[in-house]
């Protein structure tokens, strides 16, 4: 596969009529992507009823009162139970943190959890992820091909935001598309 295009650090945001109810109106940035495999989290659904304080004090990590208001998001559908703190790259941990896209990592680990409500040493942003979405060998190139999403570059200021119910139409018109000019039918020409 010698043309293949990584679309990591990139967005994919989800065309209307997506045959997926999972992934209706989804903005998910892609953290791995090679010809076989590719791994991305969700930045658009918070989870019903949990906050970063909740999850914190579930794991008997101390969080300020503050905590609660921070939403954890699905990542997505797979492994839902795993948790993924999305943040910027100013705070890693060797050997546990994933550098990805410009300026973004993902760690899977307690300290993480525990950096992010930390104002001093901790990512300058960040948020909890439960889950992510996950594509095999040549799935994703052929949703693509299918016009299943469109492609868009990652800005830090809408990856992090909590506007989260108009994140799809702001991620739609950062390609200067407006979502009511979209059918939900798909086709090739």
């Amino acid at each position: 596969m010698d043309d293949f295009q990584s679309l990591v650090g990139r967005l994919l945001v989800a065309m209307p009529g997506i045959d997926d109810e999972r992934f209706e109106h989804a903005v998910i940035l892609v953290c791995a992507h090679g010809p076989d495999h590719a791994m991305g989290l969700r930045l658009d659904r918070p989870a019903p009823g949990v906050d970063l304080k909740a999850v914190l004090d579930k794991l008997d990590t101390r969080a300020p009162d503050s905590a609660s208001s921070r939403k954890v998001l699905v990542g997505g559908p797979v492994e839902r139970e795993r948790g993924f703190v999305l943040h910027t790259d100013d705070w890693m941990i060797e050997d546990a943190s994933m550098p990805f896209g410009e300026g973004l990592a993902m760690t899977g680990t307690r300290e993480a959890l525990a950096a992010m409500v930390d104002p001093f040493a901790g990512p300058r942003n960040s948020v909890l992820m439960l889950g992510y979405a996950g594509w095999g060998d040549g799935q994703l190139e052929d949703e693509l091909g299918d016009n299943v999403w469109l492609t868009a570059e990652a800005d830090p200021g809408l990856i992090f935001d909590t506007d989260y119910e108009h994140k799809w139409s702001r991620a739609l018109a950062t390609l200067g598309v407006d979502p009511a000019w979209l059918s939900g039918q798909s086709g090739r020409a």
